[in-house]
């Protein structure tokens, strides 16, 4: 019977790596279909492979930093904004496919048909620039670090419960949950931090605190490392000369600058004039009064100064005054309505921003996604069994934002706006709108960028044609970060960039598990049952069919229930350039304009611009 036992013991064990086997490892992952490069492919199509190295380009922040540590951005001090340079993460995508990526810390990665489990084999050629491997271990640290430590990964890597080393090279997350079809991908996004170092001690002979903000320039294993900066101020990246993975092909043609500086400034005007005085080299340009009029100025009639526009096909977008739901005055959706009846677009948009924008109507607006019409087809049914839980107009009627730009539009869109106040319970007293209670409805629209009250204003002075109580208040930028991480205001802006293929940000962005999140990206607070539920269709989706009819009904909702006043959009990048780049011929269809990723610095339009100051 021993014997027996043994053996059958000894099968079992065999046939483990058997099962293994039946899953094949692949070079890159897609949720669109099939890969577009082999696993042999020497470099992406959109790239120069032969373009040189070197060079200096300057890049220009709003703002300030305190901080190195990605473990605590968005909890604690202000991350420095390039300092993602220093790290690689297992895949990388590709910009001129959907929802594509291939291997980058990974060689290969595989997952069962259930995507219940994922696991990638580390390139044995991968190095931390102090010349120690990445290891499988580095992997399950950075998991387990950001989780802990960033609301932003807990809640985005939520459903991966545990990661493991599970071969020499190899790491195994496996998820909490079946049929989540993004989730093996994702976690390819995943920054992997260098365990050893944030385990050891800094030059002050104290042990590094990952929880903590630090300004010790951290160690990495990206194609840059942090070569100097003024707190605050000022942060220069140099290349690494020996960076280990220059010659893969996901690399080749990519970051080809020697030097990377990024430059701080105040505020928006700042910015702008330290552009203008040639203190940094690329600047895209998202005021259409400045694009408009601010660009007057010899250094672009000479040429020294390119003007240029990049169509936007990757992303979709909603931009938005958003209504905080946490409070009692913005549940009834009937007010919500109303405020925005008042928001008079057509005249902004002619009087303020030349005409060169277009009005969002969707949650995905300039994406296949976003809801049009009436629902039919597989989103009719999707709708169909949430009837119970959807506003009735979902079904009969197609969502519209009213139209002002004319004396009679506005004041039919006010009378209509003061009808749906009183239908939720407000009444004119003299020349101010009270609740029942008799408490004047007031709000506090909250800001940190003063240019946005040439916006704000005018719909303050329609709002305050209601009766509403209106007050703007700007903060700086710390304390903009630190009331919005307590959900502390009234109506703010936010803005939602969406991909081609929608997943799990969803939950983040509108789901009711964030909505009290501090940190989260639901800022309104959205509880709605059927958001959550249409969230799920469009994360399990089976196929493509499938997620644009889920993320459409979801778009349906999200609209009908007038979480949000939509603000504008533009079809382009509007950006503005020293002229001292190349570029590749044909630039990535889904990569906008690839700046500074896929260019490089040219020496000879450089001597005719100018050198960099």
């Amino acid at each position: 019977m021993i014997r027996v036992l043994v053996a059958a013991a000894l099968a079992a064990l065999t046939a483990l790596p058997a099962c293994a086997e039946e899953l094949p490892w692949r070079h890159g992952l897609s949720l669109m279909g099939e890969l577009k490069y082999p696993a042999d492919f020497p470099h992406f199509a959109y790239v120069n492979p032969n373009a040189p190295k070197g060079g200096l380009v300057r890049l220009g922040a709003q703002g300030t930093f305190d901080n190195f540590n990605l473990a605590v951005a968005g909890v604690k001090g202000e991350l420095e904004n390039g300092i993602s340079l220093i790290y690689d993460t297992l895949m990388e995508p590709a910009q001129d496919e959907v929802g594509t990526e291939y291997g980058l810390l990974a060689e290969a990665v595989r997952h069962p048909a259930d995507d219940s489990s994922v696991t990638y084999r580390l390139r044995p050629e991968a190095r931390w620039h102090d010349g120690r491997p990445v290891t499988p271990a580095d992997v399950v640290f950075s998991l387990e670090t950001l989780k802990a430590n960033s609301p932003q990964y807990a809640f985005y890597y939520a459903h991966v419960a545990k990661a493991e080393q599970t071969g020499e090279r190899e790491v195994t997350f496996t998820f909490s949950e079946k049929g989540n079809r993004e989730l093996p991908q994702i976690v390819g996004q995943l920054p992997v931090l260098p365990k050893h170092w944030w385990e050891g001690t800094g030059p002050d002979g104290r042990k590094r605190d990952v929880t903590q903000t630090t300004l010790e320039p951290p160690l990495g294993s990206g194609p840059y490392r942090l070569k100097s900066f003024e707190a605050g101020r000022t942060a220069l990246y140099e290349r690494v000369a020996n960076y280990w993975g220059r010659d893969l092909p996901v690399n080749r043609g990519r970051n080809n600058f020697g030097e990377v500086r990024y430059e701080y400034f105040r505020d928006s005007t700042i910015l702008l004039e330290a552009f203008k005085g040639d203190r940094f080299d690329w600047r895209t340009e998202n005021s259409a009064r400045n694009w408009a009029t601010a660009y007057d100025i010899p250094a672009v009639k000479e040429g020294r100064i390119i003007r240029e526009e990049f169509p936007i096909r990757a992303t979709g977008i909603m931009q938005a005054f958003v209504f905080n739901l946490r409070r009692e005055k913005f549940q009834d959706e009937r007010v919500r309505r109303a405020f925005n009846l008042a928001f008079d677009f057509e005249d902004i948009n002619r009087t303020l921003f030349y005409g060169l924008y277009e009005r969002i109507d969707s949650f995905f607006d300039g994406t296949e996604l976003a809801a049009e019409g009436l629902p039919e087809g597989q989103e009719l049914a999707i709708l169909e069994g949430l009837r119970d839980k959807v506003p009735p107009s979902v079904f009969t009627t197609p969502y519209k934002n009213p139209v002002n730009g004319s004396a009679e539009n506005v004041r039919a869109n006010l009378r209509e706006a003061l009808r749906l106040l009183q239908e939720a319970g407000y009444d004119l007293k003299g020349r101010q709108l009270v609740n029942k209670r008799g408490e004047p409805l007031a709000v506090e629209v909250l800001g940190a960028d003063p240019s946005t009250e040439r916006y704000v204003l005018p719909y303050k002075q329609a709002l305050e044609r209601l009766g509403i109580g209106v007050t703007v208040r700007m903060v700086d930028a710390a304390q903009y970060q630190n009331r919005m991480r307590s959900f502390d205001f009234d109506i703010t802006t936010d803005v939602w960039a969406q991909s081609l293929s929608p997943g799990n940000e969803q939950r983040e962005f509108w789901g009711s598990a964030a909505a009290d999140r501090p940190g989260s990206r639901n800022t309104a607070g959205i509880k709605d049952p059927a958001v959550d539920a249409l969230i799920d269709r469009v994360v399990f989706a089976k196929d493509r069919a499938e997620l644009v009819a889920a993320t459409r009904a979801l778009d349906r909702v999200l609209l009908h229930r007038n979480y949000v006043v939509p603000q504008w959009r533009s079809g382009v990048t509007r950006t503005a350039r020293w002229d001292r780049f190349g570029r590749p011929d044909k630039l990535p269809d889904y990569g906008g304009s690839g700046f500074p990723t896929i260019w490089w610095y040219d020496e000879a339009k450089a001597a005719r611009t100018g050198a960099p100051r």
